[in-house]
């Protein structure tokens, strides 16, 4: 190219350049499509020859040193149907115009590091490559259904609005990342709704503004990487990893305003459920209203210990109600959640699942969750016995006003914790358990007693001792004196005066002993209510 004429276009230019020049001074899109479905598939086999192609460096020109616009127009790139052959590079640039492109195809990479733009919008194009760390919008950066073959770089970007790149396709860099995103700031929404990434998608440290949405997304990890990675991640409101409603029509298989996706179901529309092949970390992540997890599907690889790690989230509200995954790990250490809505059939089993220091203040089933399967869910919980998992549960169960259940909760913890003792510890503790239930349940303890006071009462009118010392002793009583021997601490005046031989001594023996192991447990259970008063 030579130097530009008056009008500010240089010599040089191909016939499509020129329609292209002349559109952008007056904001008008540059339409170099055929008209064609499939010869303007951007994604198809045809070849888009000369007639349809602009050079990079044309486009590179126009944007950071473009002609003024005509008198009473906005100068704008609008393309659409255009192939943009060469490395489009704007790093480092002040891009002024708005920039919008439909159905293009890129030849080479799009490199846009620490440029800085208005509004970006590249709707449906196919790229080899975007190269954008650190790139700076003003206002909106919009990817949807593009298609993006070595993936997509947005390191410490700064997006102004919003971010939209709802059902894009992305295939991984060398690295085996999809979408590398670490740092990422966003002003407003992060909609990455029905996207499909063949490698890891990482938004390390990103924040976000209000909220993020992964709605019926298909995420697949990489080269032994996660399908998700995300430590660290703040949403001022809602993570959503949940399913979306879509439905045919117009030729797309997902054509539901304005990209494919819905939020309540139409006539016709099916459900898509969010998918991640892969672990998924979200470590030490905040999150202002909840982490909807609602029809999320895990498919984790047991053999590489694959996880979804919520460790150290903090949320209000965390909704786990997807599918349990066949193999890996959920591991909720140290969370801390308000509210727990999840459904009995979305945990793991025993070995899958990890809560040691998890916190929640309440529980909200999404449908009939039965304590003995709480008890199960506990359990899955911690293979080796840990007390904290049920003293949380039992907490949260008495602050909903279910005193009961709270109790079974903690009977169920004593009875995990009596198989870590040696061999005389369990036979007391099965004593314990089948006498008064370690005293949470404190009417089977007077039960017990009654039947003994009966039993001993009966078996001694039977016997006329012999007084120890007759002008000393009181008058004989088999009832009171059964109940003395029963009742530790507590005399009634009738033992100590009696001499007792043979089976009448091993009877009074076996009653003062019954005795002070039904008074020892009812203490113990009497006492930690105290405690938990």
């Amino acid at each position: 190219m030579t130097e530009p004429h008056e009008d500010g276009m240089p010599d040089g230019l191909t016939g499509p350049e020129r329609v292209m020049w002349r559109a952008f001074r007056i904001g008008r899109t540059c339409d170099l499509s055929e008209g064609d479905g499939a010869r303007d598939d951007p994604f198809g086999p045809h070849v888009w020859g000369d007639t349809r192609s602009v050079r990079a460096d044309v486009v590179a020109l126009l944007l950071l040193d473009g002609p003024p616009p005509r008198s009473g127009r906005v100068a704008a790139l609008k393309l659409r149907g255009v192939r943009i052959t060469g490395v489009l590079n704007l790093a480092g640039g002040e891009i002024r115009p708005y920039v919008e492109l439909n159905r293009c195809r890129f030849e080479q990479e799009i490199v846009l590091p620490e440029a800085h733009f208005g509004t970006v919008r590249m709707v449906e194009c196919a790229i080899p490559r975007l190269e954008a760390a650190r790139l700076h919008t003003q206002g909106d950066l919009h990817l949807p259904r593009c298609r993006v073959e070595r993936g997509i770089r947005l390191t410490d970007a700064q997006i102004g609005t919003d971010l939209l790149i709802n059902q894009i396709r992305v295939w991984p860099d060398r690295r085996g990342r999809a979408i590398t995103a670490d740092g990422m700031v966003v002003a407003q929404d992060l909609q990455a709704e029905l996207i499909e990434t063949y490698g890891e998608l990482s938004l390390r440290g990103a924040k976000v503004g209000v909220s993020l949405s992964l709605r019926g997304s298909v995420l697949r990890g990489a080269q032994q990487r996660r399908a998700l990675n995300a430590p660290q991640l703040t949403v001022e409101r809602s993570l959503y990893l949940n399913a979306a409603w879509v439905y045919e029509g117009s030729g797309n298989a997902t054509a539901t305003p304005p990209y494919g996706i819905g939020y309540t179901p139409v006539q016709g529309a099916r459900r898509k459920p969010v998918e991640c092949h892969g672990g998924v970390r979200l470590d030490d992540g905040r999150f202002g209203d909840a982490v909807d997890l609602h029809y999320a599907r895990f498919v984790l690889d047991g053999a590489r210990r694959e996880q979804v790690s919520l460790r150290r989230i903090v949320t209000p509200e965390l909704r786990f109600n997807g599918e349990p995954p066949e193999e890996g790990r959920v591991v909720l250490n140290g969370a801390k959640v308000v509210t727990l809505i999840d459904l009995s059939t979305s945990w793991p089993g025993p070995g899958g699942l990890s809560m040691n220091g998890f916190v929640y203040e309440n529980l909200v089933p999404y449908g009939h969750f039965p304590l003995a399967r709480r008890l199960e869910w506990v359990a899955a919980a911690t293979p080796e016995y840990a007390p904290e998992p049920y003293e949380r549960l039992a907490t949260v169960l008495r602050n909903s006003g279910e005193d009961a259940d709270a109790r079974e909760v903690l009977l169920a913890k004593q009875r995990r914790r009596r198989e870590t003792l040696p061999v005389a510890g369990k036979l007391w503790g099965y004593l314990q358990d089948w006498t008064v239930a370690y005293g949470y349940r404190p009417g089977r303890a007077a039960l017990w007693m009654a039947v003994l006071w009966a039993a001993g009462a009966l078996a001694f009118s039977r016997y006329d001792p012999v007084p120890l010392k007759p002008e000393e002793s009181p008058n004989w009583s088999a009832t009171l004196y059964a109940l003395d021997l029963l009742l530790p601490v507590i005399n009634l005046g009738q033992d100590g005066y009696w001499r007792l031989e043979g089976f009448w001594q091993w009877a009074a023996t076996v009653l003062i002993l019954l005795g002070w192991v039904l008074a020892t447990t009812v203490a113990a259970g009497a006492s930690r209510l105290l405690r938990r008063g």
